[in-house]
């Protein structure tokens, strides 16, 4: 019989509302059981009860958009790099991510997806996203401006189809030649069209939210700003019900003014925190390439060496949660759903992972009175054992 854990004596948060002094029983790799104490219950074989008094216990992270961390990256790593760039998330809360890679050659991409496709065919990644090369060079940010494409649906499809089933998103710039066309393409594909590095009109992004987009690639970074004759690419996301925003919750990228706005208008329904972490996420200061470029980080904030544009982030998914709830001042409830219950939802995943439900992986965090992380389980597993601190 597998073996049981209950962690008991939590304000645990499920899909209906946060329980205080609730308990979350898990048997092998499964929740069976989450809520408040149930008199009289008992479980068979081996027990272990872990007193999480005064500790909130929430769903496992869910990255969508991750370039790597540890020191390795997602973009050019060996397999083992990209393996120990997991676990470097892991140890902080993501118990679900995506990879995502950085505008590159065709033929290395393709070559990329495949070993990728691997990883994730093995559970250790829920997919790939391909953020560029299909981007304009008006708003690349940290991407290789001679590397840039439009969006040939050929060569999308080239890039999906390496991924062997494993694609699970392409950041475009869907006013770019081809780019509604490419949009339809990954619709059809089952593949999330997202919306970003984009100088497009807010009419061109309704036409491509019409066509199938349905995310926003980090939300206000990459595009235009929001005017007031000039709408732009902010306003049509934001609008839509259709569509889910990322955003970089670290300080740098966004101001708290520009969260409170985005959860404003989308609702904390629509709302996916991401980190867009490079190398140096859980690693430190220092010179790193993100793709071809120079990448300097000092403070944790990750520029270019060459212009000095933002280069992804240094974020962890647990330094999120803590600054959404402790600074911005957002309902732990609304944080939950952005780190966890969206993400899974959009990916299509929403049936193992993403809430605290019976029958769904035993994938969680615990976190004390101060949001700081102390725990992680992935399916049964601890990453982090918080009766070892």
């Amino acid at each position: 019989m597998a073996p049981t854990t209950v962690l008991a004596g939590a304000r645990v948060v499920l899909p209906t509302g946060t329980v205080d002094d609730g308990r979350v029983i898990v048997e092998g790799t499964r929740i069976v059981a989450g809520g408040p104490p149930a008199p009289g219950a008992s479980a068979a074989g081996d027990v272990r009860t872990v007193d999480l008094s005064g500790h909130w216990v929430v769903p496992g992270f869910v990255d969508l958009h991750n370039h790597g961390g540890g020191g390795a990256s997602f973009t050019s790593g060996t397999v083992d790099d990209v393996l120990h760039g997991i676990r470097t998330h892991r140890l902080h809360g993501t118990t679900t991510l995506v990879a995502s890679t950085v505008t590159g050659d065709m033929d290395f991409l393709v070559r990329r997806a495949g070993l990728l496709a691997e990883l994730a065919q093995q559970g250790d990644l829920a997919g790939i996203h391909f953020e560029g090369p299909f981007i304009s060079p008006c708003r690349k940010g940290a991407h290789s401006e001679e590397l840039l494409r439009d969006p040939d649906p050929a060569e999308v499809r080239k890039l999906v189809d390496a991924a062997h089933g494993h694609a699970r998103m392409v950041t475009l710039a869907t006013e770019l030649p081809g780019g509604l066309d490419s949009v339809r393409l990954l619709a059809e594909l089952g593949v999330i069209a997202a919306v970003g590095h984009t100088d497009a009109t807010y009419e061109q992004t309704v036409a491509a939210i019409d066509a199938g987009a349905t995310v926003a690639t980090h939300l206000f970074n990459a595009m235009p700003a929001l005017g007031h004759r000039s709408p732009g690419p902010i306003t049509a996301l934001l609008e839509d019900e259709r569509v889910t925003v990322e955003l970089i919750n670290d300080g740098t990228h966004l101001h708290p003014a520009a969260l409170q706005l985005a959860f404003h208008h989308a609702g904390p329904h629509r709302v996916a925190f991401i980190t867009d972490a490079m190398d140096a996420a859980g690693f430190g200061d220092g010179r790193y390439l993100l793709g071809p470029l120079e990448v300097e980080v000092a403070d944790g904030v990750a520029r270019l060496v060459e212009g000095g544009s933002i280069a992804g982030s240094t974020l962890t998914l647990d330094r999120a949660f803590q600054r959404a709830v402790t600074v911005d001042g957002l309902p732990v409830e609304h944080v939950v759903a952005a780190l966890s219950a969206n993400p899974a939802r959009l990916l299509g995943l929403d049936d193992r992972i993403g809430s605290l439900e019976p029958g769904k992986d035993a994938d969680l965090v615990v976190l004390d009175a101060d949001f700081a992380l102390q725990g992680v389980m992935r399916r049964g597993e601890w990453v982090v054992d918080p009766g070892q601190g």
